[in-house]
């Protein structure tokens, strides 16, 4: 074994390609990120992308960075991959996709069919699960591709995620690591293992048998960089490839998240609660917890499905000035709009946001919307910017309340990762919201960082214990400032809790008479 070794960790996420070089003591050592197109729509809501576009910019990246650090190539011991969540491929015997892939936040509909039929769709309407039943086949996108373009499906030998695909492409072998089975297909995460025929998400999902790849568990070797892989990403022939985990698993695992009491705060697109535990338990009834990148383990999780996004949104919307000014000064917007709300006390002078930009499944239900209360003449876009960032923390702490009260374990600390725990207000602000222990990891890369985890841990360097201690820091921690937790806890307790409840007789009769969101 090298004396200096490194994993070649690769992280692609749905705005990015990243590929990295790190050591056995946590260090990005490298990293070239490529910025991707996100997708392409045919349709009004569809999301995709072409598979090859994928190992091109996957490719390029490896290239630039391996040729760039010449010395570090010669230290590497393996590879991991770690990508975006619910993406499909379908391929071809030759591992040649068959069609775009169609990415985790396409909108399209499957049709429900014979599953359920008529008596069991009744006995679950009585029991309050017919919805997410339905919501599960019509978004499942195996049964659209089905229905809709059968000789692609017939032609089709694997079905894969983008995970599945990078696995294929790199070593020539069809496998899965169970640590990315987040989607609609028929994985048991109770067992690890595909479901069986008489599994409700066999029914579901009815992918054939033959099309599912194999499954590997998190932290194994895969198989090694074959020569054609070899000549086009530049990574070394023969290394071997260890199977990480989602982008998300692999979050938990770099932020150095390993037990229930340890909460772990995703900002990104989509942002998640999330913590890891050891027996199977349903947060959400009927929502499984997810394969967890430590073995044995699972993680929870629940969305606030816009998260970010909204910073994104309310600066196209609203902060034109702002984005020419930060593009000026050569900084991020974020910085300038920090600058702006760090005089405006807890609550946004009277301000409260509920972040249901998008509806969600169960709770919010399909009707919910996005709403801000409060208004007075007071107000400036930055008093809205900082309620965003509290609604965001409020939902993200009703997450947490669910999780603790079905784990039966106290939330003791938090772990923040993705681009919006890189702005001390946000941090601050998120300490306050929870009255917690508030801390940011030494880097930004916490996904490319677990998958190198694992790359090691599967290689015998290291333990889940010795890579959780050696390779991930804590940068800075954020304490609750007392007087304003006070002021979030009573608004989170007396009007943000109120407003869904509240509000959702009236999202009834928005969506009856407008019929948006559709239904």
């Amino acid at each position: 074994m090298k004396s200096s070794s490194m994993i070649l960790s690769i992280d692609a996420g749905t705005q990015s390609i990243r590929a990295s070089i790190i050591d056995k003591k946590g260090t990005i050592c490298a990293l070239v990120k490529t910025p991707v197109t996100p997708y392409f729509s045919k349709k009004a809501g569809w999301a995709e992308q072409n598979p090859t576009y994928y190992w091109e910019v996957f490719c390029a990246t490896t290239k630039q960075l391996l040729k760039e650090n010449l010395t570090l190539k010669k230290q590497l011991i393996g590879v991991t991959v770690t990508t975006q969540r619910g993406s499909v491929i379908n391929v071809d015997k030759e591992g040649k996709p068959l069609r775009p892939a169609i990415l985790w936040l396409d909108q399209r509909k499957a049709k429900m069919e014979a599953f359920p039929n008529w008596w069991l769709s009744t006995a679950m309407k009585g029991i309050g699960i017919y919805s997410i039943v339905e919501h599960a086949i019509t978004e499942c996108e195996a049964n659209w591709i089905r229905q809709n373009e059968v000789d692609i499906w017939n032609k089709t030998h694997k079905f894969l995620f983008l995970s599945g695909y990078f696995h294929y492409k790199l070593t020539n072998r069809f496998i899965e690591t169970k640590g990315n089975m987040v989607g609609y297909v028929p994985f048991d995460h109770k067992t690890g293992d595909w479901a069986t025929k008489s599994d409700f998400k066999s029914k579901m999902f009815p992918i054939e048998e033959s099309k599912l790849p194999e499954l590997i568990g998190v932290g194994e070797v895969i198989g090694n960089i074959t020569e054609k892989a070899a000549n086009e990403t530049d990574i070394p022939v023969h290394l071997p490839v260890i199977s990480a985990a989602s982008d998300k698993a692999c979050e938990l695992l770099g932020t150095g998240t390993y037990t229930s009491k340890v909460g772990c705060l995703s900002f990104g697109t989509t942002a998640t609660f999330s913590t890891n535990i050891k027996k199977y338990k349903e947060v959400i009834p009927y929502f499984p917890p997810y394969t967890s990148a430590i073995k044995g383990c699972f993680n929870t999780e629940i969305m606030v499905y816009r998260g970010y996004w909204m910073v994104s949104w309310f600066k196209k919307e609203f902060g034109s000035r702002e984005v020419l000014q930060a593009e000026e000064l050569g900084i991020a917007t974020e910085s300038i709009f920090d600058e702006m709300i760090k005089d405006i006390p807890a609550g946004a002078m009277g301000l409260t946001l509920q972040p249901f930009w998008s509806p969600g499944i169960k709770s919010p239900g399909k009707e919910a919307k996005g709403s801000i209360i409060g208004f007075g003449d007071v107000h400036t876009k930055a008093h809205i910017y900082k309620a965003i960032l509290e609604g965001i923390g409020y939902a993200l702490r009703n997450g947490a309340e669910q999780t603790q009260q079905k784990t039966g374990e106290k939330i003791t600390e938090l772990r923040v990762s993705g681009g919006g725990s890189q702005s001390d207000e946000a941090m601050q602000l998120t300490a306050n919201i929870f009255n917690l222990p508030t801390h940011r990891p030494h880097t930004f890369e916490t996904s490319a960082l677990g998958a190198a985890m694992l790359g090691f841990i599967g290689l015998g360097l290291h333990t889940y214990e010795s890579a959780i201690k050696e390779m991930t820091h804590i940068k800075k921690t954020f304490y609750p400032n007392k007087k304003e937790a006070i002021v979030y806890n009573q608004l989170y307790k007396e009007v943000y809790q109120q407003m869904y409840p509240r509000l959702k007789p009236i999202y009834e009769k928005i969506q009856k008479i407008t019929g948006y969101p559709k239904i």
